[in-house]
């Protein structure tokens, strides 16, 4: 007896029941013009209403045909996630919808200054009270937890595994801890995160996902409220960005080119009229200054062949790259771009991956939580004792040792 595939619809009945083990986060479908086909969510009329009335839908159909999942606000702090189910053709057949949801408490008077931002919508006295009425009984879902709910939908929906950091980067940075919550300890998570992201911009580290996805499990918004949702949105941008770019004049920036580029970004933040827009510049931002962190530390000397080896190993710390596989990447002989390598670099190849990874363990002990035996397992070590040798021949200290310094 073959056992049957669950259809799409099962699917999602499926998800929707294990997302209220958590949280009432509601599920809209509607189809690819817009049309609402079904809803497990209250106040139907007014929450859809809402939904076009503050231009999420028609941002929604805009991204549909991508068929990449989507996070989506408004300047009231409504937040959605949108999840695209493609036919064979690759357009887009129906989209699947998550919330709305607030990521912070929102007061009467926070939402009554969000409305000045859609002064243009005609919206009656007697809908803003039912909207009123039905954003009370909306949940509080932070933007870490409705992106992952959004990944499982899409997931779901087409079967592509993604990460967090193929979202967006979140509008707000760090939030206070919740009531009950050790302060102490929650704000040494949120300060070892922020290293840990600082220290990638500092090195120009292309390979930075695993630090943002990290920090985005500890850090859920900056303990600033601001007078409506949209403009304490973008308090946290101006932060974050401010952060991003003295950490690239410290990695080797040049102040004129890093104020410049950081000045564009705030001005980018000031001019949003939604927090959509929120959700991805800092994301943008953030591997805009990496990337340029990493070219002007790029050795003036190195080859280009030896350059790309250098960035290949470099965002591939985990794998076993073998001397061969780098000299087919770049179009040599294994022979000669091994001895050109360590004319231009000083190290063989094997010791060049050998400290790169010292200098990311390094980053791994100051700035996470992660115990001696996962950063081995992260860097592609064999085996704890063998990572804990290397670690001694390099810095004169085990992992431990260079922790507690």
């Amino acid at each position: 007896m073959t056992e049957r595939s669950l259809s799409i619809d099962e699917k999602v009945a499926l998800m929707r029941e294990a997302f209220s083990l958590c949280d009432q986060v509601f599920t809209w479908c509607y189809d690819a013009r817009g049309t609402l086909l079904a809803t497990n969510g209250p106040d139907k009329a007014v929450l859809d209403t809402a939904f076009a009335a503050f231009g999420v839908k028609e941002r929604m159909l805009a991204a549909a045909a991508a068929g990449r999942p989507i996070l989506l606000g408004t300047a009231l702090g409504l937040m959605y996630g949108a999840a695209f189910e493609m036919d064979t053709a690759g357009a887009p057949r129906r989209c699947f919808v998550l919330g709305p949801v607030f990521y912070s408490s929102i007061s009467i008077g926070q939402l009554e200054l969000g409305y000045t931002h859609y002064a243009g919508l005609e919206l009656s006295l007697a809908w803003k009270e039912k909207f009123v009425q039905a954003a009370a009984q909306l949940p509080i879902v932070s933007h870490v937890l409705l992106g992952r709910y959004l990944l499982m939908l899409h997931y779901c929906l087409s079967g592509e595994r993604l990460t967090f950091s193929d979202l967006a980067l979140p509008a707000e940075a760090l939030r206070p801890a919740p009531d009950g919550a050790d302060p102490r300890r929650d704000r040494y998570q949120v300060y070892a995160a922020e290293r840990a992201l600082l220290a990638m911009v500092r090195n120009g580290d292309l390979n930075y996902k695993e630090a943002l996805n990290r920090s985005s499990l500890v850090s859920s918004g900056v303990p600033v409220t601001g007078r409506d949702p949209l403009r304490q949105a973008k308090t946290s941008c101006i932060v974050f960005t401010t952060l991003v770019c003295r950490a690239a004049i410290e990695g080797g920036l040049s102040p004129q080119e890093a104020y410049a580029l950081g000045d564009s970004y705030i001005q980018s933040i000031e001019n949003a009229r939604t927090q959509e827009p929120l959700l991805h510049l800092p994301m943008t931002m953030y591997d805009d200054f990496i990337h340029r962190v990493h070219r002007c530390r790029t050795n003036p000397r190195y080859s280009p062949a030896v350059q790309k080896c250098v960035d290949h190993l470099e965002q591939h710390l985990a794998d076993k790259v073998r001397a061969a596989d780098l000299a087919r990447a770049a179009g040599y002989d294994e022979y000669y771009l091994t001895r050109r390598f360590k004319q231009e670099t000083g190290l063989s190849v094997t010791n060049y991956v050998k400290f790169a990874k010292i200098e990311r363990a390094k980053v791994l002990l100051d700035s996470t939580g992660m115990s001696v035996q996962d950063i081995a397992a992260a860097l592609g070590f064999t085996t704890r004792s063998y990572f804990i040798q290397c670690f001694r021949e390099v810095t004169g200290r085990t992992p431990t040792e260079w922790r507690g310094k």
